[in-house]
Order: structure tokens, then C-alpha cells, then sequence
């Protein structure tokens, strides 16, 4: 899943010599991209085979699952903070500077053998992410004038383009050398893509524009003093908690990964609350965000079943699918190239389609978009029990049942993510425009949390009657959000 939306920009960098028609500060903010999505959907192929291979950390399926969802939500959680490094610390390019180098020593980190350097790992790599995940694609809107830019759109399908590339190419390296060669050399390549990635962004940076390097509200001193001090009370409340936890040898990894778990729904709830309790919002922005609870709700749903084409799925691969083509056995992380495969060949013609529909004034609103991709991701999973009852007496299944599955994740994704990011950003009140892409990121948070707490309580995922009630749930879903589309669609006023 990808941004493609941005706030608004104000200048464009003077030169003649263009990338595909568009600023050369694109090409910077291309290769930049595709080389840490390189590294991130590596990651991503690789860390749930890990977690269960017996030469990497052999735990059992709930607790990578587990672990591998509360990594993936606090990926996206983070984007919210890393917004705000943007705008009042550091501006959206020192940002990225940043977290570039915290990627690589995280998966630099990951490298080096030890449960301690593993998790240590993690915790950098989702850092960095959240602190680069918004602020590029920001970067990208900086390169034009403002949002009437007639390049502007064609400028993210090329940005599109580069993040789908780095997704594709991971797995097919990354995942191969980890799964083949050595999981910790696997991480070390991740590192190798996020430096080349680094590099480019700093030799490239003189054709980017002046303004990302603006910090557009900075905090005041006194303020960023005052926060410092509660934000090392509260480190240190932690080291003291766990340190006698660790000292009276009561602790376990779940002491860890249940307050995370938690705090990741939690903090949606609360940062949602907040938004709509805020007194200083007209009854426009209230009837908005109360519209956009119901996108919010059920993207959470959405994302919850998608994100687990990448641990649920996949391990399910690894275990029960024959990954033997014409004779070649090939790596299961591979099927992690699938989708950005699908996207770059489906979304031209998801898009076709609905210009199609309009042309002809039948293209569904947001609102039937958003219920049609919950009912798809839903019907991905009552796929997804039919290789599971072939796989019931320990037999393989086709591979091209896992692709079957991510198809159909695939097409509905296609639904919700842009739409998700258009509402978000049409919906907000503008008191909250700067912060309300990271609000949409909390949906991913929170579906993954709910994937995190199910495998902590010991709940088998691949099992036949839980895949068959989350697709229900789904499912459900989707006509709820379908019977009430013009309650919501009321509620969302002049937004279509």
C-alpha cells in the first residue's frame, strides 16, 4: 500500500532537463523510494519465514504472526509522529535523511545474530519508516504548483510506478538470499537497497524543491523542552518497569508485545475521539469525520485480512503449497512479488473502468467503491478456505491458489486504498489537514493490532473456521457500508 496524495505545494525547481516530462527532482524522489520500498517489502517476504525457520528464531506461527503484525502496525502508527518531525523539528527533507540511516542500522542490526539484535532491529526499521512513509510523497507535491499542476497526477503514477518496481524486485533478492543463502545476509541486502536509495537522495538533492527543506510550523523551544522531559519520564518509567520485570525473571515476550498490541487500537480510538469531540469544528467537519468513522471502521477491517496475505497466507505457503514449477523450486517469499505485479498491470485498468462508468454517469460513489473492496478482500478469504480443505491430510496445493488469493486482494485494494486517501484528504477539517493522512494510517494500525491480539490469545489462523469468519465478517461489513451508503453519503456533504 502506497501514498499518493500530498498536501498541497507552492514551487516548482527551475530546470530545463525533466524526468518523463516532470521536475528531475522526481527521478531523486523515484529511486529514492523504490530503493526503500526495495527494502521494506524485503523485509517484509522475509521476516515471517524467519520468525518460524528452525536456523532463524523457530517460534510458532501465532507468535510470528503476532509479531509480525505489531511490526507492520507500528510501521504505519508511526507515520503520525514522523509527520510531525516534518512540520515542527526537522522539515520533510532532513526527515528523510533521518530515517534513511535508521532503516539501514536497523536492518544492519538485523544482520547480526542475537534475539536482542532482532528486536532491536525491528524497533529501528519501523522508526524509520513511519518517519520517511508520509514526508516523501509531500516531497513530490513540492515539485509542482500547487494541486492545478496538470503534471501533478501523472507525477505520482510515475512515483507509483517506483514504489510497485521495489516492491516486485524484493522478495525475487532479498527472499532468495535469506531463504537460500543466509536470513542474516538476506537482511544485509535490505540495508545494502536502503543505502543506494540514501545516496541518491543526497546526490540528487539539488533538483529538489527549496520548500522541502522548509519547516513549516517549527515548535518553540520551550515546548520541544517540555516535551523532551515527558518523553524521558516515560523511557525511563519503561527501562524500570522491565528492568525489574526482567530481574525477577517474570518476564516473558508477551510482557512486550500485549501493551504494544493494545496501545495500537487504542491510540486510534483516542486520536478519533479527540478529532470528533473537538468543540472548534463546525457542523460541516462534524458530519464529515462522522462519515469518516464509517470509512475508518472499515478500512481497519479491510486491512486486518489484506496484511495477512504476507503471514497468514505465506505461511500457509511455506507449509502446504508445492512451489515446484516445470521442475524449479522456487523461494515462498516469492510470492510476495505478486501483488505489485498485479498493480502495476490491474490499477491502469481499474482506472480505465471507472472513467469508463463515469463517461457514462454510472460510476459508483466513494462510498460503493470503499464496500466493494471490503466485500472483495472478504471473498479472498473464502478462497482462501478452499486450498485450506485441499491441505486438510497434509497434502500441497498449486501455488496458483496463493496467487488466486492475492488477485482478488489485488482488485479490492484497488477499491480502498485510493479511495481511502482521496476521502481522507477531502474530508478533513482544516484544522486537522496536516495530520489527518496519519489518522488514515491508523486504520492499518488498528487492523493489524486486531490480527496481533487474535494470535497472542492463541487463536490458529490458518485454521478453516476462523479464515471463514473473518471473510464473514467482512462480508458483513461490506453490506453494512453498502445498506447505509446514502446515510454516509449525506453526511459527507459536498465530497463525492
Amino acid at each position: 500500500m502506497a501514498s499518493s496524495l500530498t498536501k498541497d505545494s507552492a514551487s516548482t525547481p527551475g530546470s530545463e532537463k525533466t524526468f518523463f516530462g516532470h521536475p528531475r527532482g522526481l527521478a531523486t524522489l523515484f529511486m529514492t523510494e523504490m530503493w526503500e520500498r526495495f527494502s521494506f517489502y524485503g523485509m517484509k517476504a522475509l521476516l515471517p519465514l524467519y520468525l518460524v525457520a528452525p536456523g532463524g528464531m523457530d517460534m510458532n506461527a501465532a507468535t510470528a504472526t503476532a509479531i509480525f503484525s505489531i511490526y507492520m502496525a507500528m510501521v504505519y502508527l508511526l507515520a503520525l509522529p514522523g509527520g510531525w518531525f516534518a512540520d515542527r523539528l526537522w522539515g520533510p527533507r532532513k526527515t528523510i535523511t533521518i530515517a534513511a540511516l535508521v532503516i539501514m542500522l536497523g536492518h544492519l542490526t538485523l544482520a547480526l545474530p542475537g534475539q536482542a539484535m532482532f528486536f532491536l532491529g525491528l524497533v529501528f526499521v519501523a522508526i524509520g519508516s513511519g518517519l520517511l512513509k508520509a514526508n516523501i510523497s509531500t516531497m513530490v507535491g513540492h515539485l509542482y504548483n500547487g494541486p492545478d499542476d496538470p503534471r501533478r497526477d501523472g507525477g505520482f503514477t510515475v512515483f507509483y510506478i517506483g514504489i510497485n518496481l521495489g516492491a516486485f524486485f524484493a522478495p525475487l533478492a532479498i527472499g532468495t538470499v535469506g531463504e537460500k543463502v543466509n536470513w542474516h545476509l538476506g537482511f544485509a541486502i535490505a540495508a545494502f537497497g536502503m543505502g543506494l536509495g540514501l545516496i541518491q537522495f543526497l546526490l540528487g538533492g539539488r533538483h529538489l524543491s527549496p520548500q522541502s527543506s522548509v519547516v513549516p510550523k517549527p515548535v518553540p523551544r520551550a515546548e520541544l523542552m517540555g516535551l523532551v522531559r515527558k518523553a524521558m519520564l516515560w523511557i525511563i518509567a519503561a527501562v524500570v518497569f522491565y528492568g525489574v520485570a526482567v530481574a525477577t525473571d517474570v518476564y516473558t515476550l508477551n510482557w512486550a508485545i500485549v501493551p504494544i498490541t493494545v496501545s495500537g487500537l487504542l491510540i486510534p480510538i483516542w486520536v478519533l475521539t479527540k478529532i470528533k469531540r473537538d468543540k472548534s469544528l463546525n457542523d460541516t467537519e462534524q458530519s464529515k469525520m462522522t462519515a469518516y468513522i464509517w470509512f475508518f471502521v472499515a478500512a481497519a477491517i479491510f486491512w486486518m485480512i489484506y496484511d495477512q496475505g504476507a503471514s497468514t497466507v505465506a505461511l500457509f505457503g511455506k507449509n502446504s503449497t508445492d512451489t515446484s514449477i516445470f521442475g524449479f523450486d522456487f523461494p515462498v517469499s516469492w510470492f510476495q512479488s505478486v501483488n505489485p505485479v498485479l498493480i502495476m498491470a490491474m490499477a491502469p485498468v481499474v482506472a480505465w473502468i471507472w472513467l469508463a462508468l463515469n463517461r457514462r454517469g454510472q460510476e459508483p460513489n466513494s462510498v460503493v467503491k470503499f464496500a466493494s473492496g471490503l466485500f472483495l478482500v472478504g471473498i479472498s478469504f473464502f478462497v482462501f478456505l478452499i486450498p485450506l480443505s485441499m491441505a486438510g491430510d497434509g497434502d500441497k496445493v498449486g501455488a496458483y491458489w496463493i496467487v488466486a488469493i492475492y488477485f482478488v486482494h489485488t482488485i479490492g485494494e484497488l477499491c480502498v486504498s485510493p479511495v481511502g486517501l482521496s476521502v481522507t484528504t477531502k474530508m478533513a477539517p482544516e484544522k486537522y489537514a496536516s495530520q489527518m493522512l496519519g489518522v488514515w494510517f491508523l486504520a492499518v494500525t488498528a487492523g493489524d493490532c486486531t490480527t496481533g491480539l487474535l494470535s497472542i490469545a492463541g487463536v490458529d489462523l490458518n485454521k478453516s473456521g476462523v479464515v471463514a469468519m473473518e471473510a464473514t465478517m467482512a462480508i458483513i461489513a461490506a453490506v453494512a457500508v453498502f445498506m447505509y451508503r446514502k446515510k454516509v453519503k449525506a453526511l459527507m456533504g459536498d465530497v463525492h
